[in-house]
C-alpha cells in the first residue's frame, strides 16, 4: 500500500469531537446534566412504554439500581413469574376430549354422535370383508412368525409382546451373561425385523 497516495488521504477518517446537542434534541433528564439525552431507560413498574432520556453514564447508572420489582412482596413476584411463562394471557386446561367414551356431559347421548347414515361402518365392512379374502401372509412370514413360536392368527400386539418376551429370557443379560442361547436369539431378532419390515408390526 502506497501511503503518500492521494487516494489514501481522502479514506482517512478523523475522530470527531463529542457533539453538543442540537436544539431539537432531547436533554438528559438527570437534574444537573447538560448531554445529549440519546438513551432510553424504561421508568417501570405501571408506566410500561414510557422511558426516561439520559446520556450514556446515567443510563449506566441508572441501569446498575434498576429493579422492576421493587416494592412488590415475594407472593407477588411468584405471581408475576409464574404468569410470565404464558405471557400473562389466558390458559385453559387441554387434553379434554370431549368425544372419548369417559367424558360425558349430563345431556349428553352417545347415540347422537354415531353414524346416523350409516355411511362410515359400511366401509368398515367392505374393508374388512376385503382383507379376509386377501392371503394374511406370504410363506416367509409365516417362517418368521414360526421362529416366534406363533401361528397366522396373531395379530401385531401379540407379535411384538411376544418377541419382547423371548428377548427377555434369551439375553445374555438376563442369563447371568450366558451366551449358550446367542443363536436363537439372532434368530429371533432377524425374523422380528422381517416382519416389521413387510409392516406387519
Amino acid at each position: 500500500m502506497n501511503l503518500k497516495s492521494r487516494l489514501f488521504d481522502r479514506i482517512r477518517v478523523k475522530s470527531e469531537p463529542r457533539e453538543a446537542p442540537r436544539p431539537n434534541q432531547t436533554r438528559c433528564q438527570h437534574p444537573g446534566c447538560s448531554e445529549a439525552g440519546e438513551f432510553r431507560a424504561p421508568m417501570g413498574r405501571f408506566r410500561e412504554g414510557q422511558y426516561f432520556c439520559f446520556c450514556l453514564d446515567h443510563v449506566r447508572e441508572y441501569n446498575a439500581t434498576y429493579n422492576y420489582f421493587n416494592g412488590m412482596s415475594a407472593e407477588a413476584m411468584a405471581l408475576y413469574q409464574r404468569d410470565a411463562l404464558v405471557g400473562h394471557r389466558p390458559t385453559w386446561s387441554m387434553g379434554v376430549n370431549r368425544r372419548a367414551k369417559s367424558f360425558r356431559e349430563k345431556d349428553d347421548n352417545p347415540s347422537r354422535t354415531g353414524d346416523p347414515l350409516g355411511m362410515f361402518q359400511t366401509n368398515i365392512r367392505r374393508r374388512s370383508s376385503e382383507e379376509s379374502r386377501k392371503p394374511r401372509y406370504g410363506l416367509a412370514a409365516l417362517k418368521a412368525l414360526d421362529q416366534l413360536g406363533l401361528d397366522d392368527s396373531v395379530d401385531m400386539a401379540v407379535i411384538k409382546s411376544r418377541y419382547k418376551d423371548l428377548v427377555k429370557r434369551l439375553h445374555p443379560d438376563a442369563n447371568a451373561g450366558d451366551r449358550s442361547n446367542e443363536d436363537k436369539l439372532r434368530e429371533i431378532i432377524r425374523a422380528y425385523n422381517y416382519l416389521k419390515s413387510v409392516k406387519h408390526v
